[in-house]
């Protein structure tokens, strides 16, 4: 019997004694002195939870903050059979999932020694305990994230594969290039114009060399050049690629910064980043005057925080006449963003693709997982030489895949008498570790065929040479706003046509080559969108809510969005700002939303930090905001599953996974963040240093605001409450074994089997939780028990304890009592703006009074008069 099932036993023997009491004392059959009455206490001091909705006036849907009122669907037809396929899933990734009781224990990014993937990229298990030793570790045994290794360094400078670039020197590769040859011609129009909108297929050196150019034109003598990117990876591998063009140190001239990153200097000259970085950066400066010229590249994937920049740059463009804005796009859909910045010149890069034999499926394909790997097996057999890449939707499919094709091969060598050419099978998506994402530029061995496995990353942000095949699945995951979750949720869509055409020409790059559609020409015509609906008109905004509103941005219809958000989800990110108290009852900024402004951070881990301030255990919560930064720490592999699973239970903390995390932080802190203790505990170093450069940036801006670093000891109580503040909107209630509902909409919650507290014969009345994750069931991911009194304290809008002097009459009036009193600070705030506007049109019309007055009678002079003014008189 294990530990847990042994806790199990105990705890429905306790229930039954108790039951069989409290029935003998109520058939008079033993006196109450004779049996134990713990239970009559608990039951005094049991509270009834009373759950309710409030809303504020001003979200009540009489004020409109966007001209997009009906809400966006990214699906063309839902009834489709291409919707339809991706609703239901890949049968071949559950099986993946069955075999290595992923259903358990999802693996993580760099779980990947001794597990089959690491088998297949050839990972070393000694990898992470040499990692272990070279972190650079600064003040208060805080990493150095500066000093720390990086992703770019492991890229390699061999990294072109194709046999013209390893032929040619990097400054013979640059002249290559297509850009090259309109090098002169973009650069005059740059000068005449302060906007530009620069069209160039991928891999036509936009990327890497407009920067450069603008360098070598002088506009980083008085200024950077700045260049964002909408993911990390090509952040980084692009600066590294243009550090070593212009043969100087990565954080020396070139550098680049992602958040919880920032590898510059102060002699930096171009600077690579993600849009998030330099959208934070307006907070600060909101002209952004260090920068001479920003490039916004691939502005066509249209990212959330793209999308607000193109509304803060544009203002930038009105107030600067020195600041020069290139935005570049991948696709001949252009005249859009020309539109947008007042028709602005659009400059064509000519093109220096081969052509690509488009090939599609005849009928539909049930299993795109199962189609890709069949597909990829027959070429590999069958076609002439040339790398495959594999378009396909995320992390777990990317794995299955890789799964599938590594067994396949194993087969079809041990069962085929003829040598089968080696298959060199390499996955690349966000997550992966830094130095096996390095390892798609990497040269291939001699006779072996690589096989790229990759998310839609792969149709313009990174360029891959030696790509002859492509096999597009016609599937991604997009970010979507889940109503009945009350979050954003990662769903599989049909892509656009924009994108399917994005990812054949990946096939044409090196020479003619072949795309594999797996699915019909019908669909392509008829299922598919003709380009993706924008990040900002599907997703939650209360990030970009929040950081307008910290821009003075008061009304979001002020705000010049390309694309306007829908109304649902402006008002659904509003509600939980100001849910949170980030924004108070009329809307504007609180003074808990203007500090939360200042973290890099989702708004309600900012607000858990703010809160352990007033409840004096920041250093605890600091270090669970940076463990939750991260993906899980915690590593299971297939072959000592019962080892490691009796190692996580004794860093358990029974009433929460939050708490269990800083229990796991504080126990590495204790072994002097070494590599081997991680290792014996099965805990994965790389995510906890990680954490440990997540927690040394928090630090910096902590300090910045001049918050002491306080502590609780091991009164762990008020970190729950911490924790409860920032997530009462997640609280469930206990409705059965391990099975709990969302008080606020019912929807059924189960605690996840590696949690702390499934099976541990601990099961709370109450718990909040970090975030759903929909699998088999709906699990709630890092949950922690709360008292219900807390959630009424910390959630008064959702929770209030019903109290026995209180009738249901008098609480229904307080409630209306409220509701009165937010409607009247609505009225009078809606009667300070009138007089506001009015003030200012009175201003206003007296000055164009006086300009007109000044034009129409230049010459006048006034007439004398015996009348003497008072200054005159020397009154």
């Amino acid at each position: 019997m294990t530990l847990a099932q042994s806790k199990k036993l105990s705890q429905l023997t306790a229930d039954n004694a108790q039951w069989e009491d409290r029935q003998l004392l109520r058939s008079g059959a033993v006196r109450g002195t004779e049996v134990q009455t713990e239970f009559d206490d608990e039951e005094e001091r049991k509270v009834i939870l009373l759950v309710h909705d409030t809303k504020p006036p001003f979200l009540d849907g009489r004020v409109v903050f966007t001209k997009q009122a009906e809400p966006i669907m990214p699906l063309k037809d839902p009834t489709s059979d291409m919707a339809i396929i991706s609703r239901k899933g890949s049968a071949l990734v559950r099986e993946v999932h069955e075999k290595q009781s992923m259903n358990k224990s999802r693996q993580r990014f760099w779980e990947l020694a001794g597990s089959k993937l690491g088998d297949i990229l050839g990972v070393e298990k000694t990898a992470e305990q040499i990692d272990a030793d070279t972190a650079v570790v600064g003040e208060e045994g805080e990493v150095d994230f500066k000093e720390d290794a990086k992703f770019a360094q492991h890229l390699k400078k061999d990294e072109a594969v194709s046999e013209f670039a390893k032929s040619k020197t990097l400054a013979e590769q640059r002249q290559y290039l297509p850009i090259y040859s309109v090098r002169e011609e973009l650069l005059q129009v740059i000068r005449e114009n302060q906007v530009v909108v620069v069209v160039g297929e991928t891999g036509s050196g936009k990327t890497t060399q407009l920067t450069q150019y603008l360098h070598e034109d002088g506009y980083t003598t008085n200024g950077i050049v700045g260049c964002t990117q909408p993911r990390r990876v090509a952040a980084m591998s692009v600066a590294k690629r243009v550090s070593e063009e212009m043969e100087t140190e990565l954080g020396d001239k070139v550098g680049y910064a992602i958040r919880f990153e920032d590898v510059t200097g102060p002699n930096t000259k171009i600077k690579y980043m993600t849009d998030g970085v330099l959208m934070r950066e307006t907070l600060k400066d909101s002209e952004l005057d260090k920068y001479r010229v920003v490039v916004m590249d691939e502005a066509h994937e249209r990212s959330l925080n793209t999308d607000v920049l193109f509304g803060i740059l544009k203002k930038v463009v009105a107030q600067r006449r020195d600041f020069k804005l290139i935005v570049t796009s991948a696709t001949l859909n252009a005249q859009k963003f020309s539109n947008f910045f007042g028709s602005v010149p659009i400059f064509h890069i000519p093109g220096r693709t081969f052509p690509v034999n488009i090939l599609y499926s005849k009928t539909p394909c049930e299993d795109y997982v199962e189609g890709a790997v069949k597909q990829a097996m027959t070429v590999h057999i069958t076609s002439p030489p040339g790398d495959i890449l594999i378009f396909m939707t995320g992390q777990d499919e990317i794995e299955a895949t890789c799964y599938a094709l590594a067994e396949r091969m194993e087969q079809l060598v041990s069962t085929t008498k003829k040598g089968v050419p080696k298959l060199s099978i390499l996955p690349i998506y966000s997550q992966l570790p830094a130095d096996l994402q390095a390892k798609i530029f990497q040269k291939a061995e001699d006779g072996a065929r690589k096989c790229i496995v990759a998310t839609n990353i792969a149709e313009t942000s990174l360029t891959v040479d030696g790509i002859f095949y492509v096999i597009d699945t016609g599937y991604g995951k997009m970010k979507v706003y889940n109503p009945r979750m009350g979050m954003d949720a990662l769903q599989v869509f049909p892509v656009s046509r924009a994108a399917a055409d994005q990812r054949a020409g990946r096939a044409g790059r090196t020479g003619p080559g072949t795309c594999y559609r797996l699915y019909t020409e019908s669909a392509y015509l008829n299922e598919l969108l003709a380009s993706p609906v924008p990040e900002i008109q599907r997703t939650n905004l209360g990030n970009v809510v929040l950081l307008l509103k910290s821009l003075k941005i008061e009304n979001l219809l002020d705000f010049d969005f390309m694309d306007p958000p829908p109304q649902d989800n402006i008002l659904n990110s509003m509600y939980q700002l100001w849910v949170l108290g980030a924004l108070n009852n009329v809307g504007g900024l609180t003074e808990l939303g203007w500090k939360m402004v200042e973290f890099p951070l989702d708004p309600p881990l900012a607000k858990m930090l703010l809160i352990g301030e007033q409840l004096e255990c920041i250093n605890e919560v600091l270090t669970i905001v940076s463990m939750l930064s991260v993906p899980s720490v915690f590593f299971r592999p297939k072959d000592r599953a019962e080892e490691s699973d009796a190692a996580r239970e004794k860093f358990f903390v029974p009433e929460s996974d939050h708490l269990t995390l800083l229990n796991v932080y504080q126990q590495w802190k204790a072994n002097q963040y070494r590599g081997d203790w991680c290792n014996d505990h099965f805990l994965h170093v790389k995510g906890l240093r990680k954490a440990r450069e997540v927690r040394s940036q928090l630090l910096d801006i902590l300090k910045t605001l001049k918050i002491p670093l306080t502590s609780c000891g091991p009164d762990w109580d008020v970190v729950r409450k911490a924790i409860c503040s920032a997530y009462f909107h997640n609280a469930a209630r206990l409705k059965g074994v391990g099975e709990y509902v969302n008080c606020r909409n019912g929807m059924p919650c189960h605690l996840h089997p590696s949690s702390a507290l499934y099976g541990l014969g601990y099961t709370p009345d109450y718990v909040v939780y970090h975030e759903l994750i929909l699998t088999a069931k709906e699990y709630m991911q890092c949950a922690t028990a709360v008292e219900p009194q807390w959630l009424a304290e910390l959630g008064p809008m959702f929770f209030s304890v019903k109290d026995s002097d209180t009738s249901m009459l008098e609480h229904k009036k307080r409630q209306k009592e409220e509701k009165s009193a937010m409607e009247e600070e609505m009225e009078n705030l809606r009667k300070e703006q009138e007089e506001a506007e009015r003030k200012s049109k009175e201003k206003e019309r007296k000055k164009r009074a006086k300009q007109q007055q000044q034009v129409s009678m230049p010459g006048l002079r006034q007439g004398s008069s015996t009348y003497l003014r008072p200054k005159k008189m020397g009154l």
